[in-house]
């Protein structure tokens, strides 16, 4: 099974990504609380992007933050400096044994025992 970073939901949103669309469809991966907040709290979303968003996270999997994503989180960001938002989807995968689908493999890839997948070098 997989989790699905903030910016594949973005990406996947846009008319010419046809192709994640489609893979997102085939694997219905899981996303994160944050990246509900992450995608739904941009400030810049167009009504039509809104709604097309909240339709998206009302059927995808929503996995809400417990206290093991936050305690995996806090080890993360004590190992190395990253954003809030990496560290708590990191911690979400890792604690459900998920693979992180993501385009910024580079910002995960030092994490032990973190599975990174980038659809697009696929």
């Amino acid at each position: 099974m997989t989790l699905i970073d903030s910016n594949i939901i973005i990406y996947a949103a846009q008319s010419e990504h046809e192709n994640l669309r489609q893979w997102i469809a085939e694997h219905t991966p899981a996303v994160s609380a944050i990246s509900y907040v992450e995608v739904l709290g941009y400030d810049k979303l167009s009504e039509a992007e809104r709604r097309h968003f909240i339709a998206f996270f009302e059927a995808a999997p929503l996995l809400p933050l417990s206290q093991d994503v936050l305690e995996q989180a806090v080890k993360l960001r004590q190992v190395r400096k990253m954003t809030l938002g990496d560290a708590l989807i990191a911690g979400t995968a890792l604690v459900h044994n998920l693979t992180l689908v993501t385009r910024n493999v580079d910002d995960f890839a030092w994490i032990a025992g973190l599975s990174v997948f980038d659809p697009f070098a696929a």
